[in-house]
């Protein structure tokens, strides 16, 4: 299957700006990231402890005790 070339794509160049960054290439049908999408993925990100936690090993979750060879 041969495709061939758009004539008006050809001769037409992304668009570009000057920011504090250096020189920004603008692509078509991207959109930057705004101040509330970044805030969005902060809020659905999973909780983490303010503190060090210590391991849940006694009871149910304690593994040493499941190597045990004797009941009694």
């Amino acid at each position: 299957m041969s495709r061939k070339p758009d004539q008006a794509a050809k001769g037409r160049a992304f668009e570009a700006e000057q920011t504090e960054a250096g020189s920004q290439t603008l692509v078509p049908g991207v959109a930057p990231v705004t101040l509330g999408e970044r805030l969005g993925v902060l809020a659905n990100a999973p909780l983490l402890p303010r503190k060090g936690q210590r391991p849940a090993n006694h009871g149910l979750f304690d593994t040493n005790a499941r190597k045990q060879l004797e009941m009694f």
